[in-house]
């Protein structure tokens, strides 16, 4: 089967290193332009790209889709059964999904119609969700609306970061794409409509970011410091300066004493018992800390050194 991949990440570089291993005829990669990145604005190729370069597969790397008729024209030259989807970061045109034989597949971060939108592993963090998993879904014109192929449900740690459930969605999409693949090409894939009982997960911005120790619980600040692990850490301002949390513990108000206390307030500090937090309900525990221009630390080693 002739395949079209299109992805940017290394969520889906899995994906196509599963495809490409399993013996499918890759015949391009479609991934986002190199970016500059670091102190020398460097231009970094995707994970997509890299691994397609080391495979010899050609290479297309459009700034935009819709009204490109050129790149659509060679796409269409390719003449694939399949386009993949995993991870792209842009909406296809209808004239692209009508492309291939047998349709456009999508490898989604989620339950579908559950978190449907760009950021469906990171929100299933920060809602505090047990469940998650993945689908494949054949394209419409719509945001992750297409019928459903298949689904793999996994549980999420109690602990466990977006990093952490990223890296492990991703090998389970890698697999559950071979599979649906497979069953396309046996005739044996369903179409499953996805009903209108859905939720959304739009981008992630900054401001969702700092702490509101006044609104919050320590259950949803220990959500939120998971779910924006490693995107771009949970903070709070101190005396001007960011302080970022990459890990913490929920504990309830029984377990400190929280007399005359509000929310924000600091309980305990010190380099031997840590450092404690009241939230709006319950007590946040911090367990690693960033101070600003900073490195990432223990709580411990922190307070050796710092004063809060």
């Amino acid at each position: 089967m002739d395949i079209v991949f299109m992805g940017t990440p290394d969520f889906a570089k899995t994906s196509l290193e599963e495809i490409y291993n399993a013996g499918y005829n890759v015949k391009a990669v479609v991934t986002n332009p190199d970016k500059p990145k670091g102190r020398g604005m460097k231009l970094i190729p995707s994970p997509v790209k890299e691994y397609a370069s080391s495979k010899k597969i050609n290479i297309y790397q459009p700034i935009k889709i819709k009204d490109n008729v050129e790149f659509i024209d060679e796409i269409k030259s390719l003449n694939p059964d399949v386009i993949c989807v995993v991870a792209y970061g842009k909406i296809l045109p209808k004239e692209l999904l009508s492309i291939p034989k047998f349709g456009c597949i999508n490898v989604h971060g989620s339950l579908l119609p559950k978190y449907r939108g760009a950021a469906p592993i990171q929100w299933a963090v920060l809602n505090g969700e047990t469940k998650t998993g993945i689908t494949t879904i054949f394209m419409d014109e719509g945001m992750d609306t297409g019928d459903i192929i298949l689904k793999e449900e996994t549980d999420i740690g109690e602990n466990e970061t977006t990093g952490e459930l990223w890296d492990r969605l991703a090998k389970i999409g890698g697999k559950l794409l071979v599979k649906t693949l497979k069953e396309i090409e046996n005739g044996t894939a369903k179409r499953i409509p996805q009903g209108n009982d859905f939720s959304l997960a739009p981008m992630l911005n900054k401001e969702l970011a700092e702490i509101n120790w006044n609104k919050k619980t320590a259950t949803e600040i220990k959500n939120l410091v998971r779910g924006l692990n490693p995107i771009m850490g949970a903070f709070s301002i101190l005396n001007g300066k960011k302080l970022k949390f990459w890990k913490v513990e929920a504990l309830n108000d029984s377990e400190l004493d929280i007399q005359n206390k509000k929310p924000g307030d600091i309980l305990i500090q010190d380099c031997k018992k840590g450092l404690f937090i009241k939230a709006k309900e319950g007590i946040v525990s911090i367990i690693e800390i960033q101070g600003e221009n900073g490195k990432k630390m223990n709580i411990f080693d922190f307070l050796r050194g710092n004063k809060i």
